[in-house]
C-alpha cells in the first residue's frame, strides 16, 4: 500500500484540479479614536488628497491611486449612544480616465466593494476595472470593509469584545458604500453619474446584494465567484464541484476518473492512524 503509484500521485492530482485547466488556457495604522464630530450625513465630504498608494517608478505605477478617510458612522440602524460614533474608512481613486462633468455627461464610478482585507490589496489585483475604465470614462473607487486595513472603528481594539464585533456584519458594510457613494457624488458635482459595483468572492456577494439593497444607486453590479444563490439553495450547493467535473470530463474522461479514484484512496487511508499520519505527512499537513 505505502508503494501505491496513485497515492505517490495524489498531491499532483489534487493540485492539478484547483489550477486553471490548460486547455482553457495592508498594512493597517495607528487606530484613531473617535472625533468629537457629527455625522456623516450632517457634515461635507471632507475628503483630503493624503499620498499616492503607490511610488512612481513602482511595479504597480500604471495604477497610481489617491487615499482617502471618510468620516463614517459606526451604526447605521439603530438610536444608541455608540450609533453615531464615527469612524474614518478609507478608500482609494483613480480619476486617470474620468469624463469630468461639464460639457458632457459624467462618467460612470466603478466601485469596488472591499472584502475581507486591505483595500490596496484588492485594488491592484483588480485589474478588468482598469481595463474598461478608459472606454466608458470611469471614475475608480475602491472602498475599505470596516473592520479591515486601516477602517477600524476601534482600532486595536476592533476584535477584542462581541460588543464591537457586532458592528461587523454585511448589512452596516452596505450601508457604509451607501452613504460613502452619495457623499462622494455631491462633492464631486456629479450626482447623475451612474454607479456599477463590482467584487470578487465575498466582495461579490456584496456587489450583488448592494444592487438588491439599493437598486436606486446602482444600475448594476458584476459579482465574480459569489455564491449568493447558493444560501437558499436556489442553486445546488453542488453545482460548482458539478462544473468544475463536467470541465475535466470534457477534456479527459481518464483524467476525471483518475481524479476522482483519488478521493476513495483518501478515505481509506484516513480511516486508521497509520494511514491520517502518512497523508499528514505526504501534505504536511497543520496539527
Amino acid at each position: 500500500m505505502a508503494g501505491s503509484p496513485l497515492l505517490a500521485m495524489l498531491p499532483l492530482l489534487l493540485l492539478s484540479a484547483f489550477l486553471p485547466s490548460p486547455i482553457a488556457a495592508a498594512r493597517s495604522s495607528n487606530p484613531r479614536p473617535f472625533p468629537p464630530v457629527p455625522p456623516p450625513y450632517l457634515q461635507a465630504l471632507g475628503q483630503q488628497r493624503v499620498r499616492s498608494s503607490f511610488d512612481a517608478d513602482g511595479a504597480t505605477a500604471s495604477k497610481p491611486f489617491t487615499t482617502h478617510y471618510f468620516p463614517q458612522e459606526l451604526d447605521h440602524f439603530t438610536f444608541t449612544p455608540n450609533s453615531s460614533m464615527i469612524f474614518y474608512q478609507k478608500y482609494l481613486l483613480n480619476d486617470t480616465f474620468w469624463r469630468r462633468p461639464g460639457g458632457k455627461q459624467a462618467g460612470p464610478l466603478f466601485v469596488y466593494t472591499g472584502n475581507e482585507g486591505d483595500i490596496e490589496w484588492f485594488a491592484t489585483n483588480t485589474g478588468f476595472m482598469f481595463d474598461i475604465a478608459p472606454k466608458f470614462g470611469a471614475l475608480l473607487v475602491f472602498i475599505e470593509h470596516r473592520f479591515y486595513g486601516e477602517s477600524k472603528p476601534f482600532g486595536s481594539d476592533s476584535y477584542k469584545s462581541p460588543d464591537k464585533l457586532g458592528y461587523l456584519t454585511s448589512s452596516q458594510a452596505l450601508a457604509d458604500f451607501a452613504v460613502l457613494i452619495t457623499s462622494l457624488k455631491q462633492n464631486l458635482s456629479a450626482e447623475a453619474a451612474p454607479v456599477v459595483v463590482f467584487g470578487g468572492s465575498y466582495g461579490g456577494m456584496l456587489a450583488s446584494w448592494f444592487r438588491l439593497k439599493y437598486p436606486h444607486m446602482a444600475i448594476g453590479a458584476l459579482a465574480s465567484s459569489a455564491p449568493i444563490l447558493q444560501f437558499d439553495y436556489i442553486t445546488p450547493w453542488t453545482s460548482f464541484y458539478d462544473a468544475v467535473s463536467q470541465n475535466y470530463k470534457s477534456q479527459s474522461p481518464n483524467c476525471f476518473n483518475v481524479i476522482k479514484a483519488t478521493w476513495d484512496v483518501l478515505k481509506g487511508r484516513e480511516s486508521n492512524d497509520t494511514g491520517l499520519l502518512e497523508l499528514s505527512k505526504m501534505f504536511r499537513a497543520c496539527k
